[in-house]
């Protein structure tokens, strides 16, 4: 794990005090576990009670709401996956009557049909106040202007990030995703103190920044809450660097709430702290899916929440992977390792499991490279084995010999520390697309069928 260098900037008259945190990120763990279990029982009749498909699947394995009388025996029941909301749609997973429903969000539906999801005016002043307090962790505080460069619209990252910026008392900028050149402009304009956008977006502000001449570190900027893909502590080292910002992971996914779910502490910067008064999560052995997995073991996280009324969600399955951790700066509430990926964005090659991550952690300790790489995967005409080639830029002023030594360097790290072969190919700078958003890393050129 890189060593973060970046000194903590100075504070603000905004800053002078210390926050006021809400009352459930103080107590013990026995009274959030007590908290837990009283608002699970409420959730799993709640459910069975009022949508279909859980009645259905609860009677399906012959488990009923009374089965839980302890937090283990969460596991009794039976997970909910992204296909059961695909085959729900539009709203058939909603537990309130449509006129209950004050706001719906829904994903883009570029692999099927979109999940959809809907919230109550409850649920939405929950979710505000999440957000708030994950964004008060990372170093946000009442005051601060606020530029939020996530998308607005279906995608709940806009919306929600916004809700909980003005929840916290910030001045927002809700500039959404895209256009750099404009957001850059209001940022020098307008002087925000924090920025919320993917860590892949911020890295093309501060590229488009430097081509036009302007020193990312002389910017207002302090804070960065991102989210929305995974990122690596190198990720971060590479922004804080470059931008002399303290930048702070924010987790959340819009089948469960959306962003705001989990959230990292600046002074610790140790991975989200999950908000377990809200959401009861549970690590599972995504190939064995009976087995829930203890604390530290790394499997696919599945998240139950606690206090939903529009869509409660009794153990979807995220497939994001990662492990739970002992609470640091929220002593209560157990903390998220990073993401390693996602179980769906797995590649195999040559019966060796990859993630994109991998790549990114181990490209950003060779300083010829940038950050900035795709993953194409071939399989070549009469061959049955699978071809991997890292495309990745070398450095501004790294001249293209440096950049043939770092390709060789790259390609034996991953062979050592991944255990694959591949092809390393040293771009031009400049010469990969760039996130407007999220970003896509993989490129599948196999032949389809």
């Amino acid at each position: 794990m890189t060593q973060n260098t970046v000194a903590a900037p100075p504070a603000s008259s905004s800053e002078a005090t210390a926050p006021v945190l809400d009352r459930e990120e103080t107590i013990s763990r026995d009274e959030l576990e007590a908290l837990q279990l009283t608002r699970l029982q409420h959730t799993v009749a709640y459910a069975y009670d009022r949508v279909p498909l859980y009645k259905r699947k609860f009677d399906e394995v012959g488990v009923h709401p009374t089965d839980l009388r302890e937090l283990s025996d969460l596991g009794k029941f039976p997970y909910t996956t992204k296909e059961d909301l695909r085959l729900e749609y539009p709203f058939g997973m909603f537990a309130v009557p449509q006129d209950q429903v004050a706001r719906i969000h829904a994903s883009s539906g570029t692999t099927g049909r979109p999940t959809v999801v809907g919230y109550t005016k409850n649920d939405l002043a929950n979710w505000a106040t999440l957000v708030a307090r994950s964004f008060r962790a990372s170093g946000v505080r009442p005051g601060m202007k606020v530029h939020n460069a996530y998308g607005y619209g279906l995608f709940t990252g806009g919306l929600g990030a916004h809700a909980g910026a003005e929840a916290l008392g910030c001045t927002v900028i809700p500039i959404s995703g895209g256009q750099t050149e404009r957001q850059i402009q209001l940022i020098q304009d307008f002087k925000p103190d924090a920025i919320l956008a993917t860590p892949t977006y911020l890295l093309t502000i501060a590229d488009a920044m430097q081509h036009q001449g302007i020193d990312p570190t002389s910017t207002s900027l302090k804070y960065a809450v991102l989210g929305a893909e995974p990122w690596t502590e190198e990720m971060r080292h590479e922004l804080e660097t470059t931008m002399n910002i303290k930048a702070s992971d924010i987790y959340g996914l819009s089948e469960v709430m959306g962003p705001g779910v989990a959230g990292e502490a600046v002074e610790t910067q140790d991975g989200c702290h999950i908000w377990e008064d809200h959401f009861r999560p549970e690590i599972i052995d995504p190939f064995d899916h009976s087995t829930v997995l203890a604390d530290g073991e790394p499997g696919e996280l599945v998240f139950t929440s606690l206090t939903k009324e529009a869509l409660p969600i009794i153990r979807y399955r995220t497939k994001d992977l990662t492990r739970l951790l002992p609470g640091t700066a929220r002593p209560a509430h157990r903390r998220m390792g990073r993401i390693t990926g996602r179980s769906d964005d797995m590649i195999i090659l040559r019966g060796v499991n990859l993630f994109p991550s991998q790549i990114e952690e181990i490209a950003l300790r060779i300083p010829e490279l940038s950050p900035h790489f795709q993953l194409e995967i071939t399989r070549p005409e009469g061959k049955r084995m699978d071809s991997l080639t890292v495309k990745i830029e070398r450095r501004e002023n790294v001249p293209s010999e440096a950049g043939t030594t770092a390709a060789h360097t790259l390609r034996e790290q991953i062979k050592i520390h991944v255990g694959s072969s591949c092809v390393v190919d040293v771009v031009e700078p400049g010469s990969l697309e760039r996130s407007n958003g999220k970003l896509r890393r993989i490129y599948d050129m196999r032949p389809k069928g």
